[in-house]
C-alpha cells in the first residue's frame, strides 16, 4: 500500500516505474543522507538549512517508498561519530528531531507509518528521548510501511552491545555458548524482528558505509550516487530502484551470472 492507503500493487507500481518487475520491488531500503551540510555551504547557507532542507526530502522519499510497496525504510540520521561536530550543528539537529516528532506524528499515523527507532539512548538528551519515544507509541499501529530511524547509531557499538547481551545470558545460563549462531547474534541487534536491507543508497557521492548497519547490509545492494540528499528527487529515488530490480542478487553463489556483468564473491 502507498502511504495514502491504495494498493500498491502491479499496476500502481507500472505507472510509477514503467517496466519493473513488481516482485523484485526492495522489502527493505536504508539510506545514508549524506550531503546537507555540503549543500548548504555551496549556496553560501548555514549548515543546518541544508539539514532542513533534508527534512523535506525524508517526507518525499517515505511517500515514494510506501507508493511502491517498501516494507521497511531505514534512515542514518545521526550517527554516533556526528557528536564531533560543531556544538551549535549538534545542538540544532536535536531541536529539529524534537519539532519532526511533534510536527510529523498526526500525518505519520493518518498515513499508516509506524516509527521505530534504533542506536544507543546513552548521551542522548532527555527531551530528545521523550519526543522519539512519544512518536513511537503515537505511531504504533501503522502498517503500511515502517520508518526506522537510526539515531546515535554506530553499527560496531551495535555489534558490541549485541555480544555483551548474549554473554550476560550465557552467564546466567539462559542460553548455552555454543548455540549462539547468526540468528541469536541478529536477534540481539536493535533491528531484530526487521528483515536485513536489500537496497543501501548512499547520497552525495561518498563511497563507504561509514559505520553504517554492517551486519545487516551483508547482503545488500549499493547505490552510491552524487546528488546531495536535499536535491534527491523522487524520479532519482525511483530510478535506482528501477536499477536495483534488474541486478542479480548471488548472495555468494557461483553459479549465477550477473545480469550486469559482474557479481560478488568467486566465479
Amino acid at each position: 500500500m502507498d502511504v495514502n492507503g491504495a494498493a500498491a500493487g502491479p499496476e500502481a507500481i507500472d505507472a510509477l516505474m514503467p517496466g519493473v518487475d513488481p516482485d523484485r520491488i526492495p522489502r527493505h531500503i536504508a539510506v545514508i543522507m549524506d550531503g546537507n551540510g555540503r549543500w548548504a555551504q555551496a549556496r553560501g547557507l548555514p549548515r543546518v538549512m541544508g539539514h532542513k532542507e533534508g527534512a523535506k526530502t525524508v517526507r518525499r522519499v517515505l511517500e515514494a517508498s510506501a507508493r511502491i510497496g517498501v516494507e521497511v525504510l531505514t534512515l542514518y540520521s545521526f550517527s554516533t561519530e556526528n557528536w564531533k561536530r560543531p556544538e551549535d550543528e549538534v545542538g540544532a539537529l536535536m531541536e529539529m528531531c524534537i519539532a519532526y516528532c511533534a510536527s510529523e506524528a498526526r500525518e505519520l499515523v493518518e498515513r499508516g507509518v509506524r516509527v521505530r527507532v534504533i542506536g544507543s539512548r546513552e548521551g542522548m538528551p532527555g527531551d530528545v528521548l521523550e519526543a522519539l519515544d512519544r512518536l513511537v507509541e503515537t505511531t504504533k499501529g501503522g502498517e503500511r510501511i515502517t520508518l526506522c530511524l537510526a539515531i546515535n547509531y554506530g553499527s560496531r557499538d551495535e555489534i558490541a552491545r549485541a555480544a555483551r547481551t548474549l554473554a550476560e545470558r550465557a552467564v546466567r545460563g539462559e542460553i548455552d555458548p555454543g548455540s549462539i549462531d547468526e540468528d541469536a547474534v541478529s536477534g540481539a541487534l536493535s533491528t531484530a524482528g526487521l528483515v536485513d536491507p536489500d537496497l543501501l543508497i548512499r547520497t552525495g557521492g561518498e563511497m563507504r558505509l561509514s559505520n553504517y548497519l554492517l551486519w545487516e547490509l551483508s547482503y545488500a545492494e549499493l547505490m552510491v550516487t552524487e546528488t546531495a540528499w536535499p536535491e534527491l528527487s523522487e524520479g532519482e529515488f525511483y530510478s535506482m530502484v528501477g536499477s536495483f530490480t534488474k541486478r542479480s542478487r548471488r548472495f555468494g553463489h557461483a553459479h549465477e551470472r550477473d545480469v550486469v556483468g559482474g557479481g560478488d564473491g568467486l566465479s
